[in-house]
């Protein structure tokens, strides 16, 4: 009995090795899956951290980083913004414009307004007090540095000039007995341009001197004048009046109209002023060696008048060119009888022959 129940307990050694490889598989697998999840949760929690923490800590931003608004202003040029041009800058700028362009009555226009809101700006005033000068009115351009200077050393570089000016300036015209021809002086002298009136149509844009060597003439001289009308102005030539008046001194000492034979000749065909270019009109001025025995021509004589169409015109006096020398001359452009534009050169001319307003007053 024994003996059969020892057989029957005993295991076969290939059942025992087959059961332990099956074992030994299964607990391999097993930790296998075990590693795997193990593996998976521990990646999941730390991508649910790092999100986590990415909500729960946003990124700090830097100090320097901050917009310029929240720093405090180092600049002067951020802090202060930059002024505008004021109404009275705006009116002196455009002033001094138009005085460039020969448009004294708009500059004058434009100063004044700009006095309106400022009445001490240096600067407006010393302009002004320049384009009455340009204009040759004296007494008023002494009158507006006189207000410069009662402004004191606080007005400052105006004030100087002002001071100057009304010790050394635009003296008072002189008169006949004073007055030294100098040809060279008075051809290095500028040219002044004024005397427009509201409302001009008119001006002188340019006016070229050409002295052509003449072995038979003392002085052979031409003007090539150029005389536009003003944008979008309307011209009835039959309006137009240009005077164009030479003047020489006498024994170096007085100052008279010419006596010379003077020519005029346009050189721009139409001279009507129906476009924009400016018409060109020649003035030749011939003084003769030899001595003439006529007599000297009448100050109204001597007067260029000038209308458009007419071709030329001399007056043929030619006398006492021995004590005669050429001074300059003074052009004046007339336009339905009112002063549209003059210009003289020597400047001092105008001193001594004022324009006047109109045809009617000469």
């Amino acid at each position: 009995m024994r003996t059969l129940l020892s057989r029957a307990i005993h295991v076969d050694p290939s059942f025992q090795i087959g059961l332990s490889l099956i074992v030994i598989l299964a607990l391999a697998e097993i930790f296998a899956v075990t590693f795997y999840y193990v593996d998976r949760f521990r990646a999941s929690r730390v991508s649910t951290q790092s999100v986590a923490a990415t909500v729960t800590h946003p990124p700090k931003v830097l100090p320097t980083a901050a917009p310029p608004a929240a720093q405090p202003a180092t600049s002067p040029a951020a802090a202060v913004p930059v002024p505008s041009e004021s109404l009275a800058d705006q009116l002196l700028r455009e002033g001094v414009e138009s005085r460039n362009r020969g448009d004294t009555t708009t500059a004058l226009a434009r100063f004044d307004e700009a006095l309106d809101n400022e009445p001490n700006n240096t600067a407006v005033l010393e302009e002004t007090a320049k384009t009455y000068e340009a204009m040759q009115l004296l007494d008023r351009a002494n009158e507006t540095w006189r207000k410069i200077q009662e402004m004191g050393p606080s007005a400052g570089a105006a004030y100087e000039l002002a001071d100057q000016r009304l010790k050394l300036g635009v003296p008072v015209p002189p008169t006949t007995e004073s007055t030294t021809a100098d040809s060279s002086a008075a051809a290095a002298a500028p040219k002044d341009v004024g005397g427009n009136r509201e409302g001009s149509v008119m001006g002188i844009s340019d006016v070229k001197t050409t002295e052509t060597p003449d072995p038979d003439a003392e002085k052979n001289l031409t003007l090539q004048i150029g005389i536009k009308k003003q944008p979008g102005a309307t011209i009835d030539h039959m309006k137009v009046k240009i005077l164009v008046e030479f003047y020489d001194t006498v024994g170096d000492k007085d100052i008279k109209l010419t006596n010379a034979d003077v020519n005029y000749e346009w050189l721009t065909p139409k001279h009507d002023w129906t476009e924009t270019n400016p018409e060109v009109l020649s003035v030749r001025y011939v003084r003769a060696r030899t001595a003439g025995a006529s007599a000297e021509s009448s100050l109204s004589e001597a007067a260029a008048s000038v209308r458009p169409g007419q071709k030329s015109r001399g007056k043929g006096s030619v006398a006492d060119s021995g004590k005669r020398k050429y001074l300059g001359y003074i052009i004046r452009i007339y336009y339905n009888d009112d002063l549209q534009a003059v210009q003289a050169e020597p400047s001092r001319l105008l001193q001594h022959f004022p324009p006047s307003k109109n045809t009617s007053a000469q």
